[in-house]
């Protein structure tokens, strides 16, 4: 009957409808069943027989998340996986090559700071340079104010030592007129001659006798005897035999000169340090190069003792010679007022003397630091 088949077309409809319903059931269930984790590892569940044939189908077509995303449904995209926040090391900046110096500064910069550096030490020490200098002429100072204190109160008779202000008036009138700088430069003359010839006949005698024991006992005996022989007593034995000129002046200087350098050269270079004559023989240094390398400076201070005290006696016996037989010399200017009885002019003389003799010291001081500056200096 027609309204049968009629009402029959309804059911196989919806009996399709309920089909198609429950295939995409199946077809989400195992579409599901074959998705991922979110770490991105399947998890391998099988598939039911009846379901095979729609995962194929559903294989076929493009998964959701493979569709461009203005076509993706909401419900079909995963949920969003949030990652740990990425820190980024922090961007250090790439280190200059070492090859590379700094940029030097122009020349005039850099002489103007170590100017400005020189200056600022020497600012410095200035308090305690001049703490140094007050202390090393306070005992000087004294000295100068009892000098014109004693005649001024009448402790001393003034004649014969008058006041420090008198006598440096009469030096400022020879420094005036040049008296003083003729008589200074006639003995310094003398006396840096004497000395030169004694620093060059003294230091190689004495490190030879040092050195050489057969020298030192052939020569011994007749040093002995000479050295202890007062060099003013010899005077009238130069006088005699080279004249009362030039040549007899300089050779007593010389002669008074020649004993302390030579006695404490042979000291030097007889106590020299045995352990470092052994480490330079080992290494089979020769004889020049020994004496230049170990003996020579190794002997430096005590040598420069000897040079330092034939410094003094080259200024003092040399005023006593130039009392004899001279025209022209600081012992000369001493000798002239002495019997003038100029007494101010007299002391003048015997200040230019002792300032020379200062003076001359403190050379030879310096000299002697520059030559034993590898000396290591002693504490306190």
């Amino acid at each position: 009957m027609s309204p049968a088949t009629g009402t029959s077309t309804p059911t196989d409809t919806d009996t399709s409808t309920s089909t198609s319903t429950s295939t995409s059931t199946s077809t989400s269930t195992s579409t599901s069943t074959s998705t991922s984790t979110p770490n991105g590892t399947a998890t391998g569940k099988t598939l039911t027989p009846g379901a095979a044939s729609v995962a194929e189908t559903t294989a076929a077509t493009p998964a959701p998340s493979a569709l461009h995303p203005s076509l993706q449904s909401p419900s079909a995209q995963p949920p969003p996986v949030q990652s740990p926040p990425v820190q980024s090391p922090p961007v250090q900046s790439p280190p200059l090559p070492s090859s590379m110096p700094p940029p030097a500064p122009p020349p005039g910069a850099r002489r103007g700071s170590g100017s400005t550096a020189r200056l600022r030490r020497a600012a410095r020490r200035l308090p305690y340079l001049l703490l140094k200098g007050a202390t090393k002429s306070a005992a000087v100072v004294a000295l100068l104010l009892l000098w014109e204190a004693a005649p001024r109160l009448g402790l001393v008779d003034r004649t014969f030592l008058p006041p420090f202000s008198e006598v440096a008036g009469a030096w400022w009138e020879l420094a005036a007129d040049g008296r003083l700088a003729d008589n200074a430069g006639a003995s310094l003359a003398r006396s840096f001659s004497g000395f030169a010839l004694a620093v060059v006949v003294a230091v190689p005698l004495g490190l030879l006798i040092g050195w050489y024991r057969p020298v030192a006992d052939l020569l011994g005996p007749l040093l002995e005897v000479f050295r202890n022989t007062a060099v003013l007593a010899l005077l009238p034995v130069f006088v005699l035999l080279l004249g009362i000129g030039e040549t007899s002046k300089i050779s007593i200087v010389m002669y008074a000169c020649t004993w302390p350098i030579l006695l404490n050269t042979v000291s030097a270079v007889r106590n020299v340090d045995p352990t470092l004559l052994r480490l330079a023989r080992s290494m089979d240094l020769s004889a020049p190069h020994l004496f230049q390398k170990v003996i020579l400076p190794s002997s430096v201070p005590v040598m420069f003792t000897g040079i330092r005290l034939a410094g003094a006696a080259s200024v003092l016996v040399l005023v006593a010679a130039e009392m004899i037989g001279a025209k022209a010399g600081l012992g000369y200017l001493i000798n002239a007022s002495q019997y003038n009885f100029a007494i101010p002019q007299m002391y003048a003389g015997i200040l230019t003397i002792s300032a020379i003799g200062v003076a001359f010291n403190q050379f030879l001081v310096t000299v002697e630091r520059r030559l034993s500056s590898w000396r290591v200096p002693a504490p306190g």
